[in-house]
């Protein structure tokens, strides 16, 4: 469905859509939908989540999924290239990306330029603007395809996007692009330092509070005796970077007075190994493992929880989180939060502030801060209450989409 008077018609690149764990990007979407940008997504494939957010049914943009493999779709690939093939810009195109698959010789490369042509071949004369969530694989069709149409392109970068891709490649990128956004002020500065441009700007994904609104103070009085366990929430896939044999490490180091539960929210490869470990560490009977689950579902774990957790790690690969949504979500809902000091989490979570904050990879800290909360009612609904304060004041969704959209207005 298109808008009656759009102020710019954008192609939007995404690797997958719709997902349960980008809630960020659709939040972005709908927010460009409602000052009148014209949204066109192309996923480089298809969904693999069953369920969807209630914000996905709102958005308006038509999606074109793109072929995720040359073999399954080898005739609407050839179609596009036989359709550009009197542009005067392949040239230019194909020796830019015979250049990067010298450097990075592999399927994937040869797939990116493949969706390209496609992405190029069957965009909307009118659409003006390409723009790319993610710099890895979503960067570079929407790059490919800029040189094929001449149409100006820009990326927003997160996390593992930008630390398991080569250095030479993230330079090719900043330089082509008009411009970048990413989510932390650690990121900002590693990518201005290699752009030549320095054409790099903050922008904090933010949170719509129409769709978490303000649940009232904190006042719980668990302290984890028998009759009134606390309720620890843990939000995020089960994947290395998100440190949970980390968590449950920790949990199982409290001292057995304390009594506990653990709720965890999140889809991911590990959840089976995760669940054995639980276990071997005897603390299996007091963790319940969800699954993903819609944001309404979310929304309420988190106004039923004492205490939310977050232990990420850098991951040997190199990846890390950014700034994860799940941790202003729930300091959005006055949770007591910990985490841990990586990347721009302690942007958000100052210690003995607005959270508790711990070492990486350490489960004796994460054990402390887990006892401290527990214990202490009175500690835990301040910090919960000072983290409301903070993430409202400095992380609304209003202010930080301004300067996207006067990057997009502008490019």
């Amino acid at each position: 469905m298109k808008n009656k008077n759009p102020k710019l018609s954008i192609a939007i690149v995404l690797k997958g859509y719709p997902r349960l764990s980008e809630t960020f990007i659709a939040q972005e979407l709908k927010e460009l939908e409602k000052h009148q940008f014209e949204l066109l997504i192309f996923s480089l494939r298809k969904p693999t989540d069953t369920t969807i957010h209630p914000i996905h049914k709102e958005i308006q943009a038509n999606v074109n999924y793109l072929p995720e493999y040359i073999h399954s779709e080898p005739i609407r690939v050839i179609r596009a290239i036989w359709k550009l093939r009197r542009s005067g810009h392949i040239g230019n195109t194909i020796a830019t990306w015979l250049k990067d698959l010298r450097r990075d010789f592999t399927r994937n490369r040869i797939r990116r330029l493949a969706q390209a042509f496609v992405m190029a071949a069957e965009l909307p004369v009118y659409t003006e603007r390409i723009y790319a969530h993610f710099m890895h694989t979503p960067g570079s069709v929407a790059r490919y395809t800029s040189l094929l149409l001449l149409k100006p392109w820009g990326f927003s970068a997160h996390a593992k996007d930008i630390w398991t891709i080569p250095t030479w490649e993230k330079i090719e990128k900043l330089n082509s692009a008009r411009f970048a956004v990413t989510c932390t002020q650690a990121n900002l500065v590693h990518l201005n330092n290699l752009s030549e441009k320095s054409n790099v700007k903050r922008v904090y994904h933010g949170l719509d509070f129409a769709r978490f609104p303000d649940p009232g103070l904190q006042n719980s009085d668990k302290s984890g005796n028998q009759s009134n366990p606390v309720t620890i929430l843990s939000v995020g896939r089960a994947v290395s970077k998100k440190g949970y044999p980390i968590l449950l490490r920790a949990l199982a180091g409290l001292s057995s007075e304390l009594h506990w539960k653990l709720i965890h929210i999140g889809g991911g490869k590990d959840s089976g190994v995760l669940q054995k470990l639980s276990r071997d560490l005897g603390i299996d009977n007091r963790i319940s493992w969800q699954g993903a689950q819609p944001q309404e579902l979310v929304l309420q774990a988190y106004r039923r929880s004492d205490i939310f957790v977050l232990a990420s790690v850098i991951d040997p690969n190199g990846d890390r989180d950014g700034l994860p949504n799940v941790l202003m979500e729930a300091q959005s809902q006055r949770l007591c939060c910990i985490a841990t000091s990586v990347s721009g989490i302690p942007e958000l979570i100052r210690h003995d502030e607005t959270g508790l904050l711990v070492e990486s990879g350490s489960p004796e800290q994460l054990t402390i801060c887990l006892d401290k909360a527990i214990r202490n009612p009175r500690i835990r609904n301040s910090l919960a209450n000072a983290g409301f304060e903070h993430v409202r004041r400095n992380f609304s969704q209003d202010n930080e989409i301004s300067t996207l959209i006067s990057l997009l207005e502008r490019m």
